[in-house]
């Protein structure tokens, strides 16, 4: 049951404007419901009224004036007791559900003019180092929002762990959160130009098994991660050395820097290496997959202003495409 705190706004009954019209009847009506809603819950008109600020005469000749604009009774009233009727029943769910409606409107319109502040804690994969850029700019726009980093791959429980939100790629069906696809990701195969030119540009997947390979194993499963290759939109695998190993994405970068190999990567983890030419990709044709990077966050009927601008944040400059 919705409890509506009118107590402290006795306009709801007292202060309506004068003026016929459209609006006077619709603060009319408003007023109506809410004393309405008040007498319903309490099952006492006065009571309804100590609550209200107003006499329970008023309360009394508001019902009154309700039920003869509605054409029916929504109390049976006796010298002892009140009790709504089955349509008064059905009148108080609907006025619950508009009052409340009217409440979280505005609160809504409250937090919209607020300043985000407070401390953030946010749980991001290992690769979340090369994301510092973004959440550099997004501290200098923030300044009254802190940061708490949380830098794992482990599966967290948003709820328990207390993390105001969380950035993860794949799937969630847990319905105490709220999801949203900041945007999507595909995996690059990259090698220095200095390493290719000693060892050859690999032509197709198969001749990676002569290269150096630089490869990413997942440090909650140890599972070593495929790469993405697709033969006439046929995914299939190739037998791959691992020269190196690692369970984070920069220094796998930093090795294929430095020219120890070939390495597959998301492909907004080397933007900058790939725009200066120090790695160029490689064998894109055989290279095919998307990948959803989310945010999540515990459900409720408002997402914390803070929450809020830190996910449009991300979503507006780590995928500023819309992919």
């Amino acid at each position: 049951m919705v409890k509506m705190d009118f107590a402290s706004a006795p306009s709801a009954s007292r202060n309506l404007p004068s003026a016929n019209g459209r609006t006077s009847g619709a603060m009319d009506r408003m007023s109506g419901m809410a004393i309405f809603t008040r007498a319903a819950e309490t099952l006492s008109f006065a009571e309804a009224g100590r609550q209200l600020g107003i006499s329970a005469s008023a309360v009394s000749k508001a019902i009154a004036r309700l039920e003869a604009r509605l054409g029916l009774r929504l109390f049976h009233r006796s010298t002892r007791s009140v009790r709504l009727t089955p349509e008064g029943e059905l009148f108080l769910a609907r006025c619950q559900r508009i009052l409340s409606e009217i409440v979280e409107a505005e609160s809504e319109l409250a937090q919209s003019r607020a300043t985000p502040a407070g401390r953030l804690r946010v749980s991001i994969p290992l690769v979340g180092m090369l994301l510092m850029p973004v959440l550099a700019a997004f501290m200098r726009e923030y300044p009254d929002v802190q940061l708490d980093i949380d830098f794992s791959d482990r599966i967290v429980d948003v709820i328990e762990d207390g993390f105001d939100t969380v950035l993860r790629t794949g799937e969630s069906d847990d319905s105490q959160l709220t999801m949203r696809t900041l945007g999507h990701y595909s995996h690059v195969i990259v090698a220095s130009p200095a390493y290719l030119a000693e060892r050859g540009v690999p032509a197709v997947p198969e001749d990676l098994i002569t290269h150096a390979c630089l490869q990413h194993r997942f440090s909650r499963s140890g599972r070593v991660r495929r790469w993405p290759f697709v033969r006439d939109g046929v995914p299939f695998d190739v037998e791959l050395p691992s020269t190196a190993v690692a369970s984070a994405v920069e220094p796998l970068i930093a090795l294929a820097e430095h020219h120890r190999g070939l390495t597959c990567v998301p492909e907004f983890t080397v933007h900058a290496q790939l725009a200066r030419g120090s790695l160029v990709a490689v064998l894109q044709a055989f290279t095919d997959d998307r990948i959803p990077f989310r945010a999540l966050w515990p459900s409720g009927r408002m997402t914390p202003l803070k929450v809020r601008v830190f996910v449009d944040f991300l979503s507006r400059n780590l995928f500023p495409d819309g992919s």
